[in-house]
């Protein structure tokens, strides 16, 4: 029987039998049909790219206000189709190593203080435009100017000057960082014609789709565009559509109808419902990924250390990885760094749930009155559920925690980063320093806790700089207990990425870096026949 399945299943995938015949005779021959799924995609990777179709996504954040400027992007929505359009100098592998993109290779000198990015050649923008190491230089400069606000500035401050020279791009640093090249992996960092500078919004780009269509809140669209220099390894379908659907059952009901293949951040409570799902599979990784409560250290009544640890003993981990996360991740202790990332220290005691510590703390804090923590269904799933259970678990400490559910749209623009305590999400990123910078240096535009530390920047700046890895790890630890012990991060768990994608899809493999590959699925992925 098994001879002969394989035998159909590759007859499947050559588009000689259809889908609809195999599973009939499959399910006649006694074998299941997640089984017969299972020969199905083995069929159809080893057959290799199929062309055409129309792939379809269903996410979770996007907003009525969301444009197309790379250096607003802010939730996974935009990132997504982002990369349709756009790309960047080098990319993340899953790995964790790089992946020279829009450039054919890198290199630094002996100091790491300047660096040197080579420009690929025969790569055009979609208005025609051929790329040059200019339009390289322009974007960085772009991002990393003054009047800037692009979410990528946090990593980009250590830089004192780029220059086009030739088909070379060149990096020259204030201080040493041999993590720089890392640095231009930084999903905002699309390179655009000049920059960017005449028309950010304009979504003009040098990847495998060009904007057909983009509706803020609703939906996005891109057509294959037939200029892609990479066509044998991106973009397959003729056309990708991305919808907006922040509600889980929707998202669920539109994979299951078929108006949809993939969709991101599946809830582990219904994990077990999707995978009964017929011709879909659950495609789940662990990474870097965190869920945070977020406390600004200069508002009141954040500003008081111990009113913070208070909030940090108070929160039961360990609950909300059984009952949100469904043991899809793992407690996390307050700074933002795991065993994800090779410089990570596993000496540092795990913070517990402790209300006497946190009756303490609090007591200490002189705080009286409710805390109020804005949550919504978006900024991360089971925000709400993992609220609520840590407003149970603080009432065990005598803390009065009151939560305010907000709504869904206009969730990032006008709460996160503004509000003195809420809930967020972070995909990590692909080093310790780039975390930091771009969520914990002072100077950091996305410092949503709003820690600012002079002692802390110092050891940032000495930790880019030191090529010794030990001392190196040394360093990154003194910042975790740092971030861990008076920052204003709750950081409760570590979550798996959760994708669900559809049997008719090709070359799904999961990204530890985010979900749905990193947000590379509707560029790398096909539709099998």
């Amino acid at each position: 029987m098994s001879n002969e399945l394989e035998f159909l299943s590759k007859r499947v995938a050559a588009g000689k039998l259809s889908r609809r015949d195999f599973l009939g005779r499959a399910a006649a021959l006694g074998l299941a049909a997640p089984m017969a799924g299972t020969l199905l995609t083995r069929a159809a990777q080893a057959a290799g790219p199929v062309k055409g179709g129309i792939l379809k996504a269903g996410l979770v954040g996007g907003e009525s206000t969301d444009g197309l400027d790379p250096a607003a992007i802010n939730n996974q929505f935009r990132a997504n189709f982002a990369r349709c359009w756009g790309e960047k100098l080098v990319e993340v592998e899953p790995d964790g190593s790089l992946r020279p993109s829009l450039c054919t290779e890198y290199g630094a000198s002996p100091d790491a203080k300047t660096w040197t990015f080579k420009i690929r050649k025969g790569v055009t923008f979609h208005n025609g435009k051929e790329l040059d190491a200019a339009d390289v230089a322009a974007t960085i400069e772009r991002h990393a100017g003054e009047d800037t606000k692009s979410g990528a500035l946090g990593v980009l401050r250590g830089i004192d000057q780029v220059k086009a020279q030739g088909d070379e791009f060149i990096v020259t640093l204030k201080e040493a960082n041999a993590d720089m090249a890392y640095l231009m992996s930084d999903y905002h960092l699309v390179i655009q014609p000049n920059g960017g500078r005449d028309d950010p919004e304009a979504g003009i780009g040098t990847g495998p789709y060009r904007i057909a269509s983009h509706e803020a809140g609703i939906r996005a669209a891109g057509e294959r565009y037939d200029g892609y220099w990479d066509k044998d390894k991106r973009g397959f379908a003729d056309q990708v559509e991305i919808f907006v659907i922040n509600d889980t059952t929707a998202r669920m009901a539109a994979l299951q109808s078929g108006q949809i293949q993939m969709m991101n951040r599946v809830e582990p409570k219904v994990v077990d419902l999707v995978k009964r799902i017929p011709g879909v599979t659950i495609q789940n990784i662990a990474g870097s990924a965190h869920y945070v409560f977020a406390a600004q250290c200069t508002t009141e009544p954040f500003d008081n250390n111990d009113l913070r640890l208070a909030l940090k003993y108070a929160i039961d981990r360990q609950e909300i990885v059984d009952k949100i996360l469904a043991g899809y991740g793992a407690v996390g202790n307050d700074f933002p760094i795991n065993g994800a990332y090779p410089l990570f220290s596993d000496d540092i005691e795990q913070r517990a749930f402790d209300p006497d510590k946190a009756k303490f703390h609090f007591k200490k804090s002189g705080h009286e009155g409710p805390i109020i923590l804005q949550t919504s269904d978006v900024a991360f799933p089971g925000a709400v559920d993992a609220s609520q259970l840590f407003q149970q678990s603080a009432a065990k400490a005598g803390i009065q925690l009151n939560v305010s559910r907000e709504p869904g749209d206009g969730y990032w623009a006008e709460v996160w980063n503004k509000a003195p305590f809420s809930a967020s999400y972070w995909v990590g990123r692909p080093t310790q320093d780039q975390q930091y910078s771009t969520a914990y240096l002072s100077s950091a535009d996305w410092n949503e806790t709003r820690f600012k530390r002079e002692d802390f920047d110092k050891m940032a700046i000495t930790a880019r700089a030191e090529l010794d890895e030990a001392k190196r790890k040394a360093i990154y630890r003194d910042m975790a207990l740092m971030v861990r012990d008076e920052g204003g991060a709750i950081i409760p768990v570590f979550n798996d990425w959760i994708d669900a994608v559809s049997d008719k899809v090709g070359g799904y493999e999961p990204h530890p870096a985010g979900e749905l590959m990193s947000g590379m699925a509707l560029v790398s992925c096909w539709l099998q026949n």
